[in-house]
């Protein structure tokens, strides 16, 4: 039996209460599991030729968002590596700048004096970040604090929790509340997909996060 996936007005039906959500995301083609490691180990062999693998670093390089996120984190630390971020590689100064800082919402405004007039982005992890444990209200004002100090990408989980348990809408509720609460930040839905049951459940876990207004 083959499912037709929605578009238009069928995906706001889908998200038009709990049962229509968990009829939509259960509703889903099946992912081939075995297809999908087949095809990622054929990858893994392929070889790169050394022009075309010159280009795909540099572009690799430009796409990274350098991270860092430890407890003992410091303002001297985060702007450490803004320097990085501007200049990857010292011996090389041609190589380009990377796309992005990510780093705790209390460091956003850090990063943001660091890189200012560089172009490169000052991404924040928000809504208690890993674990995603905590209340509405302390994941939102998490999510505030980040986009006030000037981040323009704020990295959301989602609580495993309940998708876990089959409290679709609970996630979809926070993650559009989430996006409202970004304003005009860029919202990126992290699934933790270790943490899911297989490849069904990341399919889900991403319709979810597409449905809620996450890009």
């Amino acid at each position: 039996m083959t499912t037709t996936v929605p578009r238009g007005a069928g995906l706001a039906d889908a998200v038009r209460d709990d049962a229509a959500l968990r009829r939509f995301l259960h509703g889903l083609p099946g992912v081939d599991q075995v297809g999908v490691e087949r095809r990622s180990a054929t990858l893994a062999t392929r070889s790169i030729k050394k022009e075309s693998k010159l280009q795909a670093i540099d572009l690799a390089i430009s796409m990274i968002d350098l991270t860092t996120l430890e407890g003992a984190d410091t303002p001297g630390k985060v702007r450490s590596l803004c320097a990085q971020a501007r200049r990857p590689d010292p011996d090389y100064p041609d190589v380009r700048q990377v796309a992005a800082v990510c780093v705790y919402p209390d460091l956003a405004g850090v990063a943001v004096e660091a890189l200012r007039g560089t172009g490169i982005a000052v991404a924040s992890v928000a809504t208690a970040f890993p674990s995603g444990r905590s209340s509405r209200a302390v994941k939102l004002a998490d999510t505030a604090l980040a986009v006030e100090a000037g981040a323009r990408e704020i990295d959301m989980v989602i609580d495993r929790g309940a998708f876990l348990t089959g409290r679709y809408g609970a996630v979809y509720e926070e993650i559009t509340a989430v996006k409202q609460a970004c304003g005009r930040a860029h919202l990126k839905v992290i699934l933790e997909t270790g943490e899911l049951a297989g490849y069904d459940d990341v399919r889900r876990a991403s319709w979810l996060a597409l449905l809620a207004g996450a890009t």
